[in-house]
């Protein structure tokens, strides 16, 4: 007897293929929308802000990481709870950006930095066991709003 191998239908291939273009469409519309202008660079900034030539390079690189946990989440469980994490942590994700660079609310952006932050947390709980690419995917993704944070903290109390 053969050992069952999954195949690849185009139904699985086209739902990531939607995946990445809803995190990475959706963060790049919103990023385009959004851009720092004229008020981001009056403000006053920590010394570890990173150069502006850096965001879009690493935002890039992980939109297609959380599509990809997304993708392999979605088809895991499309209505279990990490799933329901991962679209609350994509929700935050996009608000983040009006709120700091439309708004001008660093206040407000960082609440929501801190709520994103803990869904991105409770997704690598628990996809850790039965999904240990997916948490990983997101491991990098959580070093990174955790340092946004902090430069959304720093900002906000310089300013």
């Amino acid at each position: 007897m053969q050992p069952t191998v999954a195949r690849a239908t185009p139904w699985k291939w086209g739902t990531l293929v939607l995946f990445l273009i809803f995190a990475l469409g959706g963060g790049t519309l919103i990023g385009v929308n959004f851009m720092p202008g004229d008020w981001y660079a009056g403000l006053e900034k920590p010394w570890f802000n990173p150069p502006n030539w850096l965001f879009g390079p690493v935002w890039t690189i992980l939109y297609v990481m959380i599509a990809v946990a997304g993708w392999r989440t979605w088809r895991r469980g499309p209505a279990g709870l990490p799933m329901q994490l991962w679209f609350g942590q994509m929700a935050f994700n996009f608000m983040w950006t009006p709120a700091f660079f439309g708004l001008h609310l660093p206040g407000l952006a960082l609440l929501l930095l801190a709520v994103m932050l803990a869904l991105i947390v409770l997704f690598i709980r628990l996809t850790w066991n039965p999904d240990r690419v997916s948490a990983l995917l997101f491991l990098p993704y959580a070093a990174w709003v955790s340092f946004a944070g902090l430069l959304n903290l720093a900002i906000w109390w310089l300013n």
